[in-house]
């Protein structure tokens, strides 16, 4: 089974870590990157810009509007996520659990219920 393990961030959050914090949170994405290669359990990743960087785009009566920003205004934003392939959604929870950022925000473990 697949899951889609999304990472949300709180910038305001991020910017009260401390650069050892900080570098923690780089290094362990490295490690868990190892981890999920090594098992064979890894699909894909991705970190996604942020929402100052993004676009959004909406179709009403057949006109295109975009706006710059994110679809909701929060305090957090997703940046990235990942995808694994796992034996249950036990293994998703227990990989999320080990997504450094699950220390300091939620990470979301989400089936993938279809893809083409």
């Amino acid at each position: 089974m697949r899951y889609l393990l999304t990472l949300h961030m709180k910038p305001a959050l991020w910017a009260t870590l401390t650069d050892d914090q900080k570098n923690a949170v780089f290094e362990g994405h490295g490690e868990f990157i190892e981890l999920v290669t090594e098992t064979g359990e890894m699909v894909e990743t991705k970190a996604l810009a942020e929402p100052a960087a993004t676009r959004t785009v909406r179709v009403q009566d057949g006109v295109t509007h975009v706006r710059d920003g994110a679809f909701v205004e929060a305090d957090a934003f997703l940046c990235g996520y990942y995808v694994v392939d796992v034996e249950s959604e036990e293994r998703a929870v227990e990989l999320a659990a080990k997504i450094p950022d699950a220390q300091y925000t939620a990470v979301e473990v989400r089936q993938v219920v279809h893809e083409a």
